[in-house]
């Protein structure tokens, strides 16, 4: 892939992210700016998504950790242990805010 068909991919993952906060009814506020999702968690906390262009990865910045997930055409992977990216955003904000947000059918091809 490419790295205009990555920024576009990743493009449409983070809007779809935002899209399920949003349709979650979670007390969340997110912005998404040039490729970078912020999520504001209600103790001040915030969890990062954003696209890292170089190495056609998606990374995840949490209070728990950092988390880097690339696409096998079907789903984006943790590149250690293979957890999905939806799973992964829905146990984190579980864990940092305290809330439930199920994100699916998040676009990897």
């Amino acid at each position: 892939m490419n790295e205009s068909e990555f920024v576009a991919l990743t493009d449409r993952v983070l809007r779809t992210v935002g899209a399920a906060i949003d349709d979650s009814g979670a007390d969340l506020d997110w912005s998404e700016n040039d490729g970078v999702l912020t999520v504001e968690c209600p103790d001040g906390s915030r969890l990062i998504v954003n696209r890292h262009t170089p190495n056609r990865e998606i990374w995840v910045a949490a209070r728990s950790g950092g988390f880097h997930f690339r696409s096998d055409g079907e789903r984006w992977r943790d590149s250690r242990g293979g957890e999905e990216l939806s799973a992964a955003l829905t146990r984190l904000l579980r864990l940092q805010a305290a809330t439930t947000v199920e994100f699916k059918d998040l676009p990897a091809a």
